[in-house]
């Protein structure tokens, strides 16, 4: 099966077993969508939404967290992994949007990138789910997965997305990147799988017999 034949499988059982799909980080608008996404690093999207039901409905725009100050963002994320070095990204980002931006959250992968805590990972979550730019995001589920699926050599994450990208059309990626997230977390997980059980894997190479290691993130 080549590679084109293999990504139009993936396409057709992604959209057969999720049609419709929603953004797992929860957020208010964009700003929040990005406070979101820099507190999901070495968290779970679950105990993200946990901690951020209670913040969002009364903190939601940067100048809203600069008059919190460090000391008082970190009472409030303090549940959430790395929670200091996070407090103060999320403090000097508020500080650039409020004085640099007018409190609005730019539109461009360069000036996403350039605030404190955001790499591209992040900047190309906020362009995809804030603002519908296409984008292909590319976490440690989407690196693992491309790989068994034969779809990238797992270089590293920047070569996964650039493989990925040449290989999908545009109008799919910002759907498909999180209908890819979601069924590395039920079907063909870390630690199962391994290229050998899941309808993706099989479907794709029907006669593997060894189980796959792929290269980390």
């Amino acid at each position: 099966m080549s590679e084109k034949d293999r990504a139009k499988l993936v396409i057709k059982i992604l959209n057969k077993t999720y049609p419709k799909i929603s953004v797992p980080l929860k957020s208010r608008n964009v700003f929040t969508l990005l406070i979101s996404v820099l507190l999901s690093a070495q968290c779970t999207d679950v105990n993200v939404n946990n901690v951020t039901k209670n913040i969002y409905p009364k903190y939601y725009k940067p100048i809203h967290f600069l008059k919190l100050g460090r000391k008082k963002i970190e009472k409030l994320i303090k549940k959430i992994g790395i929670f200091r070095i996070k407090s103060k990204s999320i403090y000097n980002l508020s500080k650039i949007l409020q004085n640099k931006y007018n409190g609005n959250v730019p539109k461009t992968f360069e000036e996403l990138e350039s605030l404190p805590g955001v790499g591209h990972k992040t900047a190309s979550v906020v362009m995809s789910q804030g603002f519908g730019h296409p984008a292909f995001p590319v976490d440690t589920h989407i690196h693992r997965l491309a790989q068994r699926w034969g779809l990238t050599n797992g270089k590293n994450v920047v070569q996964t997305e650039k493989d990925l990208k040449r290989i999908f059309p545009k109008k799919y990626w910002n759907k498909l990147h999180l209908q890819i997230i979601f069924y590395g977390r039920e079907f063909c997980k870390a630690r199962e799988c391994y290229g050998k059980t899941c309808k993706i894997c099989t479907s794709c190479y029907p006669n593997r017999k060894k189980p796959i290691q792929t290269k980390k993130a």
